[in-house]
């Protein structure tokens, strides 16, 4: 078994548990999963940290003294403040173009953003950048300060529109 298909397996089990589950939030074993997909528990790792990350919806806990258990949580917003918070934790102070492009990608996968959207706000993110860049010399870490100051404004108008 490939390793992108084993992960895919490991995501697709995860999700189906979660659905099921009802809730929003699962606990797990690494240990227990890793048994099951017959994988080493740092697969289980890798698939919770790429497949169920923040910018992806999710929260992933583990549970001190729990003997390995983990608590998988869906991200849900009870208005849109909360989602705009969310939002503007995770681009943090700054942002490289690359984060921000996964980012977009990932909020268009989870249908809060539309492509047009999207496309439209990584041309904005872009054409500030070639500026920075081209006609005032601007640092990298300043641009990238910009860039995370200028994808907030956009995402907050979007969230609260």
């Amino acid at each position: 078994m490939s390793a992108s298909s084993l992960t895919s397996k490991i995501e697709e089990y995860i999700e189906q548990l979660l659905e099921e589950n009802g809730s929003g939030a699962i606990s797990l074993r690494r240990k227990d999963l890793a048994e099951l997909f017959e994988c080493v528990p740092s697969q289980i790792n890798y698939v919770l940290r790429s497949k169920f990350a923040p910018e992806n919806g999710f929260l992933v806990e583990s549970q001190r003294g729990g003997h390995g258990y983990i608590r998988v949580v869906q991200l849900t917003f009870k208005n849109c403040d909360e989602e705009v918070t969310h939002i503007q934790d995770l681009i943090g102070s700054r942002t490289s173009e690359q984060e921000s492009k996964r980012l977009l990608m990932n909020l268009q996968n989870r249908k809060l953003l539309s492509a047009r959207e999207r496309l439209l706000i990584e041309v904005a993110l872009r054409s500030q950048d070639e500026n920075g860049r081209a006609l005032f010399d601007v640092s990298i870490h300043k641009r990238e300060i910009m860039r995370a100051a200028l994808l907030k404004k956009l995402l907050t108008s979007l969230a609260l529109s």
